[in-house]
């Protein structure tokens, strides 16, 4: 059985993006976020201090007094720091201040027990650090899957990233490294790469020819705050990157591929493909030496997710197959995407971007907003070439760059669904909340109930358990 090959509109490959420079200054990913309001300072004057005066002082200060909230919290009032005013500067030069009894950050607050998010330095496109939150709507709170609040959780356990866990990414490549004509993606600076193999040109080196592989793993373990680029979901994690996707890739590659993974040490496998199947008449018997593969690999504790597919009426394989997590794909309205394969098997359903279905008994489903927000990571950058026919152009195809970087506008699908729910199981692996070797099965039941309920109450066919969380599934 062939697989799917990569149509540009079907498995969202790289468009045109803003070329990301390699350099940045490499900082620590796994630094905790300060333990204060940033930009807030607290102070008390001394009660006969004039207004005027308590302004000016704020003023030299670098600040602004805030509207105090009713009741105020009299004789205590909260600052607003100009930007370029650090709060350790400003509390300095309040303390040395006549009039000021006493200046503090705004330490936070949180429930007991429950660690503070991290939010790293990132830019994405901008010169502004922290700006990765503008692009990557699907790792936030809202629609995505809270990364912030599982990268707190996961630095709270000694675990920074999911350090530790192995993923296996089998895909189109990675471009994880610097090889004849191809480049190491920028942001793969400080990622962790093992046991790299090539299953179509059979080799050790499986480069990236398309794009497709390297935005995937990008959004596993791109580097993260380091400032240049975007962030990736378990940023410490190892990627072991396996090409099975070619021009007439089938199911040989795709088994040989999993248990390659397998005996290499994967603990995830990220499959973000699909078997074409626009009749529904594909079945596991069709099949037989990757569903042999997968079950080979569950009883070897490995944890396998794949995109539920955008080529039929219903899951694709091997997503469909037992032992599979099975991945749909939401927009940023938290809709199902236009695209998304759904119906039995389906598992899961993580940021896949694009537009929403049609689901007017949703209110999350907006049908005057039929483009939507893409998927960004940092993947080779693509140029139109001109295909000649006896002198004339019929048509241009898109082609990769080997060696050109940046965030492109036109990514999405359920390819880029999978590695949401791939990278949040290797943060559970890492998190021990369910002990140091949890099974696939607990790993997926974790997945499950920590999910965001979404559609129809519990379980349903469109959605199946829900959104997958990252805070949540990783939580003590």
């Amino acid at each position: 059985m062939r697989l799917l090959p990569s149509p540009r509109f079907l498995l969202s490959l790289a468009g045109v993006g803003a070329a990301l420079g390699p350099g940045a200054v490499a900082a620590r990913a796994d630094v905790a976020p300060a333990p204060y309001v940033p930009g807030q300072v607290v102070v008390r004057y001394a009660a006969r201090t004039p207004l005027g005066a308590r302004a000016a002082t704020d003023r030299a200060a670098g600040a602004v007094a805030l509207a105090q909230p009713k009741p105020a919290t009299a004789p205590y009032r909260v600052l607003k720091l100009r930007a370029g005013t650090s709060v350790p500067d400003a509390v300095r030069r309040l303390r040395g201040t006549a009039g000021v009894l006493t200046a503090v950050p705004n330490f936070r607050v949180q429930a007991a027990g429950q660690s503070p998010p991290f939010f790293p330095r990132d830019p994405g496109r901008t010169n502004r650090a922290g700006a990765w939150t503008r692009f990557q709507w699907n790792f936030l709170s809202g629609a995505g899957v809270d990364a912030p609040g599982a990268w707190g959780n996961l630095i709270a356990a000694g675990r920074p990233g999911g350090s530790g866990v192995r993923v296996a990414v089998l895909d189109s490549g990675v471009a994880y490294r610097n090889w004849r004509q191809f480049r190491r993606s920028p942001d793969f600076a400080a990622t962790k790469f093992a046991d790299p193999y090539d299953f179509v040109a059979h080799n050790r080196f499986p480069l990236d020819r398309d794009g497709h592989g390297t935005h995937v793993a990008g959004t596993i373990a791109e580097q993260t705050d380091n400032r240049a680029g975007v962030t990736g979901l378990a940023y410490g994690a190892t990627i072991i990157p396996v090409r099975i996707l070619g021009p007439n890739s089938g199911d040989v590659e795709v088994a040989a591929g999993i248990r390659y993974a397998v005996r290499h040490g994967a603990q995830v496998i990220n499959m973000s493909l699909e078997f074409p199947d626009r009749e529904a008449t594909l079945t596991a018997a069709d099949i037989p030496d990757v569903i042999d593969a997968i079950q080979y690999a569950h009883r070897h504790g490995v944890v396998i997710v794949a995109a539920s597919g955008n080529e039929g009426p219903r899951v694709s394989y091997p997503a469909r197959a037992d032992h599979v997590i099975a991945v749909g794909a939401t927009t940023v309205h938290r809709c199902l995407a236009n695209y998304s394969n759904h119906g039995a098997g389906l598992t899961l359903v993580a940021p896949g971007g694009g537009g929403d279905a049609y689901l007017p008994r949703d209110p999350n489903c907006k049908a005057d907003d039929p483009n939507g927000r893409p998927i960004y990571q940092e993947t080779l950058l693509s140029h139109d070439v001109p295909v000649r026919r006896r002198g004339r152009v019929v048509r241009y195809a898109t082609v990769p760059y080997p060696d050109r970087f940046g965030l492109p506008s036109d990514m999405i699908g359920t390819s880029m669904a999978c590695p949401h729910v791939a990278a949040t199981a290797a943060l559970v692996i890492a998190s021990g909340v369910l002990g140091p070797n949890p099974s696939p099965d607990a790993v997926t039941t974790r997945l499950e109930s920590t999910a965001r309920d979404l559609g129809t109450p519990g379980y349903d066919l469109r959605y199946g358990y829900g959104l997958v969380n990252a805070a949540r599934a990783t939580a003590p």
